[in-house]
């Protein structure tokens, strides 16, 4: 009898474990889908320039965007963002708390894509498992089309020259429309990829940040930093936008076929993305 009680005592502690799991996801796939608190999932992605800190935090350099895609502590950004990374260099998130000023948290590389642009990141201690002000954005299983509303996220330091962890990243909303699409080499050695076309531009540090449909809040795309070419601005006329050069965006199914190949899950509005989460 007391080994039953026991066992049945051991079954209610799981269920109700994953329950509480389940209403975590839940509460943070609400937050994601307003716009309002859209900005909890993006994070800065940082290299910490000194080791101990001083009265204004840890000074650092800044290098891009990255957003979270699910609850385990997983980002996306773009691949170029991490280029300083690629021969060593520990690279790190600044990220929101409720009650004090930013934190950095290390992050490891977990897979590149430089064909397509585009990255994974996860926290090395997972900001969701504390109190974090962290959600995570859903993807779009719909492509952007063109003409459609979009919104560019991301954040960036006060004084990208003297940037340090005690002062708030500003934080950017450019809202347009979706252009057109353009075939271009991201990489290189790489074979051309897809980008889509933005009507308004694409500033310094905006690399890496997701680009969300307004209608659903889901993210099509990732801001892509490295396209500026005088074809952009021809596009831009035609289409009777504004006559500065275009921003462009990656295509967020090349994102989306990278987490799958890693066997990370993801969510997005229009299911729970079915993928089992890897086990790194």
């Amino acid at each position: 009898m007391a080994h039953n009680t026991r066992s049945r005592a051991a079954s209610l502690a799981s269920l109700l474990t994953c329950f509480a799991g389940s209403l975590a996801v839940a509460a943070a796939m609400q937050d994601a889908a307003d716009s309002a608190s859209s900005s909890s999932a993006v994070c800065p992605i940082v290299y910490q320039l000194d080791q101990s800190p001083s009265s204004r935090g840890y000074h650092y350099s800044f290098f891009g965007n990255g957003f979270f895609i699910n609850e385990r502590g997983y980002l996306l950004t773009a691949a170029h963002v991490l280029e300083t990374f690629r021969d060593g260099g520990q690279p790190y998130i600044l990220v929101s708390r409720r009650n004090g000023p930013p934190i950095l948290l290390q992050a490891s590389i977990i897979a590149v894509d430089s064909e397509h642009d585009v990255a994974i990141l996860r926290a090395a201690s997972n900001p969701f498992d504390s109190k974090y002000k962290v959600t995570f954005l859903l993807l779009s299983s719909d492509p952007a089309s063109p003409g459609q509303a979009v919104l560019a996220l991301s954040l960036h330091p006060p004084k990208q020259q003297s940037a340090h962890t005690f002062e708030v990243p500003r934080e950017d909303r450019f809202s347009g429309e979706v252009l057109s699409y353009e075939s271009t080499k991201l990489d290189k050695s790489s074979p051309a990829a897809e980008v889509f076309l933005l009507s308004h531009p694409v500033n310094l540090g905006q690399s890496g940040s997701p680009v969300l449909a307004l209608d659903s809040g889901a993210v099509v795309g990732l801001v892509e930093g490295r396209w500026l070419r005088p074809s952009g601005l021809a596009i831009a006329k035609s289409s009777g936008a504004s006559t500065n050069t275009p921003g462009a965006a990656a295509p967020i199914r090349y994102a989306i076929t990278l987490l799958d190949r890693q066997s990370i899950s993801w969510h997005s509005s229009e299911r729970l993305a079915a993928t089992p989460s890897s086990a790194r």
